[in-house]
């Protein structure tokens, strides 16, 4: 064999070796992600990180026009929404804030932008619903009190709630707004957007997302059967409107305004008592 065939083949081998060490040192939990369905809104443990930010097939509109949306901040950095009910509390969902501590997060209120203008205040207490479950994402309802009081004016009000246990109608339009993922590279990634979805009977979300362990009843969802609009990555904890009463809260779902697969929200009315108890609104 030649001395030059031999090189070719001893440089292979290293090649080789050196591919399959590689290989060997890869974890194989990521190989086994990549295989399997994105569930972006469906955390096992609390998102503290914003992946992208924004409404997906909705429009920009101005605080004014959703005036008690915040932006939930972790250490500086848009992490979730939240709605404020009240001079002092802000809902917000218990996935946005489970193992964080109030030093952690702040809320800024007042402006389209979730990382300019308006007031950022600091949170002094979290609240996270004793029922809330981390597997199933029931009862996922987080109360937050602020250390200083909102300034009531255009930009900044309280949203009404609904009594306990009231229903929504199949077919009620929502707005959902919120600086969550819009899956689209053209759209803005600083200003608020919403856009609107109607309310999906209880018993056909249920089936939709059977496979993935169904919805209680402290869940409503709302979207279009063929998908195109939706909450996304980042609007988690933020509000869902219909009749100007805060209805449901952003919580999870499969995709993003996947088709099939309507947004699951946290139904306000089922925790109307325990916000009341705990908040005094």
């Amino acid at each position: 064999m030649s001395f030059k065939i031999a090189t070719v083949l001893a440089l292979a081998t290293l090649v080789f070796v050196e591919a399959r060490t590689v290989q060997d040192r890869e974890d194989p939990w990521d190989r086994m992600a990549q295989a399997l369905p994105r569930l972006p809104r469906l955390p096992q443990e609390p998102r503290y990180v914003s992946k992208g930010n924004r409404i997906v097939g909705g429009f920009a509109i101005d605080i004014s026009e959703a005036p008690y949306q915040v932006s939930l901040q972790r250490f500086g950095s848009h992490n979730c929404g939240g709605s404020i009910i009240s001079k002092e509390w802000v809902l917000t969902a218990a996935h946005c804030t489970v193992g964080a501590s109030p030093s952690s997060l702040a809320v800024r209120y007042g402006s389209s932008e979730h990382a300019a203008g308006g007031t950022l205040v600091p949170v002094a207490r979290i609240i996270n619903h004793p029922k809330y479950n981390g597997n199933t994402i029931s009862y996922d309802f987080s109360l937050l009190q602020l250390k200083q009081e909102v300034v009531f004016g255009e930009d900044a009000q309280p949203v009404d709630l609904p009594e306990q246990d009231d229903p929504v109608e199949d077919t009620t339009l929502c707005k959902v707004s919120g600086w969550g993922n819009t899956q689209s590279v053209s759209e803005s990634t600083k200003t608020l957007r919403a856009t609107y979805v109607p309310s999906v009977n209880q018993d056909e979300c249920r089936k939709a997302y059977a496979s993935f362990g169904g919805i209680t009843e402290t869940m409503l969802c709302a979207g279009f059967k063929n998908g195109g609009k939706d909450a996304c990555q980042g609007d988690s904890g933020g509000p869902l409107v219909a009749n100007d009463q805060l209805i449901g809260v952003v919580s999870w779902g499969y995709g993003c305004a996947v088709p099939g697969f309507p947004g699951v929200y946290a139904r306000v009315a089922s925790a109307r008592d325990w916000i009341r108890q705990n908040s005094g609104v």
